[in-house]
């Protein structure tokens, strides 16, 4: 297993509330660890949520006795999420912060997933799959039958999430059972990459790139920035 993570502010903006980590030897109980976190709040409140949520989310699991990763998943997610609902309760500064979080742990051939908000998670193998669903407006909307894809892509709110982690008392994660092969590619990014391209020119260039985690990561976010760079950018590959 190949992976490599990159975070870049893009061009617009002056802070990155991305935060990411990526770990191939076991952390705790798992065998590897691949996060992205997309922080939300004013001031400094979403660079703080998700830097703590990753932060604490790790050192839950490196101290959990528990040894079933969706269990283990499950529980650290439920823990950082009263967490960071507490400061944001707490101290005035960060209310109303909260974060994206997409986690994914690679046991064997199977690929445990869990995410809320609108990071996502994709599987490249004979073709690109999108396993996450964004937690957004747009997606409700296009689910309902209110949009179709190609309007949901440009529509005014499709950065309004509806899931996120540290906004309510209760977390609502999405949990993935993913069957990989040999030579897959796993793409795990933040919407500071999907909103300026699509899956089509991200397939294309992971494809062109394969070989190289590193190499496919860095092209991914430089393509991005020459699109406009209006959000952080965040990517994950991993290379099985």
């Amino acid at each position: 297993m190949k992976a490599y993570s990159i975070t870049d502010i893009g061009e617009n903006r002056r802070v990155n509330q991305d935060y990411v980590f990526c770990e191939v030897n076991a952390i705790g109980n798992l065998p590897n660890l691949f996060i992205v976190a997309d922080g939300m709040g004013g001031h400094n409140a979403g660079d703080y949520a998700s830097r703590f949520c990753v932060e604490f989310f790790t050192e839950y699991i490196k101290n959990s006795d528990l040894e079933s990763p969706i269990a283990l998943i499950e529980e650290a997610i439920k823990v950082t999420n009263d967490k960071l609902y507490e400061k944001s309760i707490q101290q005035t500064d960060y209310e109303g912060m909260g974060t994206t979080l997409v986690v994914a742990t690679i046991c064997g051939n199977e690929m445990y997933v869990a995410n809320i908000g609108d990071s996502r998670l994709y599987v490249i193998s004979k073709e690109i799959r999108q396993i996450t669903e964004d937690h957004s407006l747009v997606q409700a909307m296009v689910k309902t039958g209110e949009l179709d894809r190609d309007e949901a892509k440009v529509h005014p709110n499709k950065n309004i999430i509806t899931r996120a982690l540290g906004t309510n008392e209760t977390a609502q994660p999405d949990y993935f059972e993913v069957e990989l092969d040999e030579g897959d590619i796993v793409l795990m990014c933040s919407d500071g990459l999907t909103n300026m391209l699509n899956d089509e020119t991200i397939e294309q260039l992971v494809r062109e790139n394969a070989d190289d985690p590193k190499r496919a990561s860095e092209t991914l976010v430089k393509q991005a920035n020459q699109q406009g760079g209006k959000d952080n950018i965040t990517v994950i590959i991993v290379k099985v």
